[in-house]
C-alpha cells in the first residue's frame, strides 16, 4: 500500500505491517488501520510513529513506556482487551502516546491511556487505566536525556 504522509512523505506499507484497531482510537473512532513506523533518518528507535492509513496527515508519536517508567505495569480489565484476540505475553506490545510541545523540555507521555497491541494478530486497542497510579502527562525529557547520556558512556 502506498500513502503520502505529513511526517514521512510518500511511503510504502506492507500489508503484514498494518495494525487494526477494531474500535478506533480514543477521540478518533473512524481511524482503525495504522502502521508503526520507525524514523530511520533520525536514527532513534525510542520514539516511533503510529501512522493512520485512513488519514495520511494523522500520525501519533508513540514509545515503549518501560523506557521512561521501568515499573510500568497497569492493570487492565480483560473485558477491554477481548476485541484484540487472545494475548500471549511474548506477542504483547504496549505503547504510550508522546506529546511534544513547542518547549521540548515539557515533553510528556500518556501513561493513563496505553495502546495494547496483539502483535500475532495485528490487532490493537487503546484503553484507559483505572486508578491514580499513572498520569496523562508524565514528564519524560529529563529521563530521555539521562538515558542518552548512559548510552553514550
Amino acid at each position: 500500500m502506498q500513502i503520502t504522509t505529513r511526517v514521512f512523505g510518500e511511503i510504502t506499507i506492507d500489508d503484514e505491517k498494518i495494525i487494526h484497531f477494531p474500535g478506533g482510537i480514543i477521540g478518533f473512532p473512524d481511524l482503525q488501520d495504522f502502521a508503526l513506523i520507525h524514523d530511520e533518518e533520525k536514527g532513534t528507535d525510542t520514539i516511533q510513529w503510529m501512522q493512520s492509513l485512513q488519514e495520511p496527515t494523522f500520525a501519533m508519536p508513540v514509545m515503549d513506556p518501560l523506557i521512561v517508567r521501568p515499573d510500568y505495569n497497569p492493570e487492565v480489565d480483560d473485558e477491554l482487551l477481548k476485541n484484540i484476540g487472545e494475548l500471549q505475553p511474548d506477542e504483547l506490545l504496549v505503547m504510550v502516546t508522546v506529546t511534544v510541545p513547542k518547549d521540548i523540555e515539557k515533553m510528556t507521555v500518556n501513561l493513563k491511556g496505553p495502546i495494547v497491541i496483539n502483535a500475532a494478530q495485528r490487532l490493537a486497542t487503546q484503553v484507559i487505566v483505572e486508578g491514580d497510579d499513572y498520569t496523562v502527562k508524565y514528564p519524560i525529557y529529563d529521563i530521555l536525556n539521562a538515558n542518552k547520556k548512559k548510552a553514550g558512556e
